[in-house]
């Protein structure tokens, strides 16, 4: 049953999946990347020193576009009243879709992150140590979207509001993962990774309450 919830739910987040999900994330994390260097002037040592943060930033942007597809449709559809039938509890769903939204954008991102690092103008140590901050923190941001997707989802503009309250909630992870650019910041993939394994060990379990709670109403 979990292989087949995460290949369905992989069919619905991957490019050319039903949702196409992880094609708008990709596209917009590119392209700010892109105009960034546009925006700031040619400075090559300005970029350098600001791009891994413009990186993180881009990356949190990006896991809040495929918020809306995450849980609302299903909510809608009964889906999660059919697993329940079936014996399927709302956490084990939703642990499920939040391994296959991790699936569907994190890979994507750490792809493009070094096409977007050489638009930046990053050094090989910055892009090695942008790729393992957002190796641990990308969790989190996956994490924090599915809760707070789920929170909203039966709410009138629910994808505006989860939009607006996943950028607080992920500012944590957003702090020590750009802070471990800093010559002091040794310890910051480490504390990001951290939040990311507290983040997504409670994200199911509050994504699971707010379906049951969606469900009775």
């Amino acid at each position: 049953m979990i292989t087949t919830l995460l290949r369905r739910d992989l069919g619905l987040l991957l490019p050319g999946g039903r949702g196409g999900g992880g094609v708008l994330p990709l596209l917009f994390f590119l392209a700010v990347a892109m105009l960034y260097p546009f925006a700031v002037g040619p400075d090559a040592q300005l970029l350098a020193r600001t791009g891994g943060g413009v990186i993180w930033v881009a990356a949190l942007l990006a896991a809040i576009l495929p918020l809306e597809k995450l849980v609302a449709g299903d909510l809608e559809a009964g889906i999660f009243d059919q697993l329940a039938l079936r014996g399927v509890s709302e956490e084990l769903a939703m642990a499920v879709r939040l391994l296959a939204h991790w699936l569907a954008f994190a890979p994507l991102l750490l792809l493009a992150t070094i096409p977007a690092a050489a638009l930046l103008g990053l050094g090989e140590e910055t892009v090695r140590t942008v790729l393992l901050g957002l190796l641990a923190g990308t969790p989190g941001l996956a994490a924090v979207g599915l809760a707070v997707a789920a929170l909203t989802a039966s709410l009138r503009g629910g994808a505006a509001l989860a939009g607006l309250m996943v950028i607080p909630l992920a500012v944590p992870i957003l702090i020590f993962g750009a802070g471990a650019l800093s010559p002091t910041g040794e310890g910051g993939i480490a504390l990001t990774g951290a939040i990311s394994l507290v983040l997504v060990a409670l994200a199911p379990l509050a994504a699971g309450a707010a379906i049951r709670a969606a469900r009775e109403t």
